[in-house]
């Protein structure tokens, strides 16, 4: 590679590698000195985000939808020429339940996220006792935390709302989005949100009625706070794809090694061929970067190997809307860990999003596996499958066989933010101090959301283009 011409490789194709690689790609276009690779080990882009077509049914095999708060994900969406193709989920069935023992409870109006704003549907709600809505209402006056020790999820929501609803409503909720647990991950890396509210507003409840308020602009623009894109989140995929520009896209390929010669990092792929690039931008899981930073970078390997993941799996079916004979008027329903079941929650695809399936069907999914009561390669795929039949027949009363039935398995896919999160991520930041031109992206350190991931990936492209700036050739 000549002095002259630098190349940055992208390692991961999922949406935080693909989204840094389009924005080195718009940096770098028409511009000879700069190439840009993207190397993926699978045979396509998107990582766990991709949509099939199953007898008529549109289907996500990973996530179906994205936060309107966030902003990155609407904005590349609208950059990327997909603005009209935006669809919010149905704002005439925006509700969703929690299970207790087979039996679905309405979770209260006004949650903002995983905890109750409003005081008022919270009591006329079922999914508390009298005596577990009285400790949350007393949340007002519960004193702010003034101790040194960083706190769980489990203990902040127990100190200030009580046991009741952290069991009932914020672990299914808010750990759910996770597939972790409550009693391990650390507040200040999950929800900081409401930390800031009780030192702030003296009271979570109070901060998040003021909260509400503030966004209601926000409602204004999607009535409800998650959209999709109306012919999948495959869409998304595809446009980044098409505007790469200059990338050279290597899928079926992987990095299985990568070492430093010279001020240059060197790849050496699986078909045995090596790359020589001035920068690197690591989009892979926290545990496959360590393996490829082993000898690049040690210190920052060994704590990039300390995230724990959770693997997991969902179960997406198709049923006659005969068969089924409890109504499907929401979005789906949750389970909490209490339940001591493998299900996580199940998602009512149809009635969430429009034309997800044929006239006369619905369609549903099962997710399976948290921390704690994972998915492994122990549990066939049969045995899964049957877990999710019986869940929809217990609870939704589908005991006719599905129009089909296909497991998705999502192994090691969830990084768990645990205690001590924020400071493992402030020594990794430090060790990378050591070995300039290395940048990390992805969901396995400050957000796993798609807007988070988004976010990553154009903060580690920005950083990499301003390092090329100060690099003399």
């Amino acid at each position: 590679m000549s002095r002259s011409v630098h190349r940055v490789v992208v390692v991961g194709g999922g949406i935080t590698g693909l989204t840094a690689a389009y924005r080195l790609a718009q940096a770098g276009a028409g511009d000879a000195k700069l190439e840009i690779d993207l190397v993926e080990r699978s045979d396509r882009l998107g990582g766990k985000i991709f949509t099939e077509h199953i007898d008529n049914f549109l289907v996500e095999g990973g996530p179906d939808t994205f936060l309107t708060r966030k902003p990155e994900a609407i904005a590349l969406c609208n950059e990327l020429g997909l603005g009209d193709r935006l669809i919010p989920t149905n704002p005439a069935l925006r509700r969703s339940f929690v299970s207790r023992r087979g039996k679905l409870h309405q979770l209260p109006e006004g949650m903002s996220g995983f905890v109750p704003s409003k005081l008022g549907p919270l009591f006329w709600s079922g999914v508390l006792s009298l005596g577990g809505k009285l400790r949350a209402a007393s949340e007002l006056f519960v004193p702010r935390y003034t101790g040194d020790a960083e706190e769980s999820v489990a203990a902040f929501v127990r100190r200030r709302l009580g046991r009741e609803a952290y069991d009932r409503l914020v672990e299914p909720l808010l750990c759910g989005i996770h597939a972790g647990d409550g009693e391990q991950l650390s507040l200040l890396a999950v929800a900081p949100i409401l930390r800031d509210m009780e030192e702030e507003k003296g009271s979570v409840l109070r901060g998040l009625r003021l909260a509400t308020k503030a966004a209601a602009d926000e409602v204004k623009k999607f009535p409800t706070p998650f959209v999709s894109l109306a012919g999948g989140l495959q869409e998304l995929i595809g446009a980044l794809e098409r505007n790469l520009g200059i990338v050279r896209v290597r899928t079926g390929l992987q990095a299985i090694a990568a070492r430093r010669n010279e001020g240059t990092l060197v790849f050496q792929l699986s078909n045995g061929e090596e790359i020589r690039a001035t920068a690197a931008i690591f989009a892979t899981p926290s545990f496959a970067t360590a393996d490829l930073l082993q000898t690049i970078n040690p210190p920052a390997s060994r704590e990039l190997g300390k995230i724990r993941f959770v693997s997991n799996a969902a179960v997406a079916m198709g049923f006659r809307t005969r068969d089924v004979t409890r109504a499907l008027n929401g979005y789906g329903y949750v389970v909490p860990r209490c339940e001591n079941t493998m299900v996580l929650a199940c998602s009512w695809a149809s009635s969430k999003l429009p034309n997800r399936a044929p006239d006369g069907n619905v369609l549903v999914r099962v997710f399976l596996g948290r921390d704690g009561q994972e998915v492994d390669d122990t549990q066939s795929d049969d045995a899964l499958i049957q877990t999710a039949r019986n869940e929809v027949r217990t609870v939704l009363g589908a005991s006719t066989d599905p129009v089909f039935a296909r497991l998705f398995r999502y192994p090691q896919a969830m990084p768990q933010y645990t205690l001590g999160h924020l400071d493992r991520l402030a020594q990794i930041d430090r060790a990378l101090e050591a070995t300039p031109g290395v940048f990390l992206a992805g969901n396995s350190y400050r957000g796993a959301g798609i807007p988070d991931c988004i976010r990553s990936g154009q903060q580690a492209a920005s950083n990499t283009l301003r390092y090329l700036e100060g690099v003399i050739d």
